[in-house]
């Protein structure tokens, strides 16, 4: 099956996850990816465990698939000669080192595209290319204002579950690199992607840092509730959590109806989101009486039937399963002959209808072409 972008080869320098997620999305749709590893140890997510499938880290798999793996040590004149005439062939560079490191190499942009004009060369940093702090996920969370939104209250400051920012930033990396792409297939023209995690996440923070910008208003942690919606938010059922996401009016109209109070949807404290709002915690704790009287399960069922956005609190296997009910066939198998038995991964989830994304080659041991 042809992909969107056969064709294309990626020289990727990147490491851990905002670098390679990015080359893994552009894999999958047929770019050929090199990555380029350090000699003996590789990237740094290889000793990233547990958990491990078989031998190999589930971390480093996780954003790795559709690659081959090129050990070369930068340090040494031969291996450097041989990263640089793979960048002098390669379509597309993404790099996440330090600012400044691959210049020190003489691969840095400016090197690469006078020998290379049509490259696009993507560069993934922490916080911009002049500045050389260290780009860690958890770090940007802290100093970027992800986790004073984050936790049960201001004074508990907490991280999101997962590396956020890495998987935010590179997301943009991929839409810059197609986007520079789009400019050359018309000009002929490369150029330079510049992102970095603490720009992503700043717009990735959306209606957070949007009220900061155009209203002043700096947010805190208010723990499962939202600043601007209510109810929306997880309630205490019979037996575990619900959660409710009533977005407007008429869905809170059909909730108080489902539950028996048809006469709170007129009531002046909550009769629009606004007064909801400033009512808050007189609503939340008359819902919550409420909901009390039956199981998150029961709920669900008859809150759903009748268009109320809702649903229980899963734990990851309940959420595949719930994926795989759907429709979704969220966990795909690549069919290595280098391997044993297929190999499972977590699904693309980008759908096309002509060039969907293929799974070609299991996750790359070291130096495994």
């Amino acid at each position: 099956m042809t992909g969107a972008l056969d064709g294309l080869l990626i020289a990727d320098f990147g490491r851990v996850l905002a670098g390679p997620y990015a080359t893994m999305l552009l894999a999958d749709f047929g770019a050929e990816v090199v990555k380029i590893e350090r000699p003996g140890s590789g990237d740094d997510t290889r000793a990233w465990g547990p958990p491990y499938a078989g031998d190999q880290s589930t971390y480093f798999q996780t954003a790795n698939r559709n690659k081959t793996s090129l050990a070369l040590d930068l340090r040494d004149a031969d291996d450097l000669a041989a990263a640089r005439d793979l960048a002098l062939r390669a379509d597309v560079v993404v790099e996440n080192f330090l600012p400044g490191a691959m210049d020190r190499l003489g691969l840095g942009y400016d090197d690469v595209a006078a020998a290379n004009p049509g490259v696009v060369y993507c560069s993934i940093t922490g916080f911009g290319g002049h500045n050389q702090l260290p780009g860690y996920d958890l770090l940007v969370q802290a100093v970027g204002g992800l986790m004073s939104i984050t936790g049960p209250s201001p004074d508990e400051p907490t991280k999101a579950g997962v590396a956020l920012v890495d998987v935010i930033t590179g997301l943009h990396a991929a839409v810059g690199i197609l986007a520079a792409l789009r400019h050359r297939d018309r000009t002929g023209e490369g150029q330079r992607v510049e992102v970095n995690l603490l720009s992503s996440l700043l717009s990735g923070l959306v209606n957070q840092s949007s009220g900061f910008v155009g209203a002043g208003v700096v947010p805190h942690a208010m723990g499962n509730a939202h600043p601007s919606v209510v109810p929306y938010q997880p309630f205490p059922t019979a037996d575990r959590p619900l959660i409710l996401a009533v977005g407007n009016d008429r869905q809170f109209g059909v909730l108080v109806r489902e539950l028996g109070v048809p006469e709170m949807a007129d009531d002046p404290r909550f009769a629009t989101n606004a007064a909801r709002v400033e009512n808050r915690d007189v609503l939340i704790a008359e819902l919550t009486r409420l909901l009390s009287a039956g199981t998150a399960d029961e709920w669900f069922d008859r809150f759903t039937a009748a268009g109320v956005p809702c649903g229980p609190v899963n734990d990851i296997g309940e959420a595949f399963a719930l994926a795989q009910r759907l429709g979704l066939d969220p966990i795909a198998q690549i069919d290595d002959p280098r391997r044993d038995a297929p190999v499972p991964t977590v699904a693309n989830p980008i759908r096309l209808s002509a060039t969907p994304p293929t799974y070609r080659s299991a996750p790359p041991r070291l130096g495994e072409g």
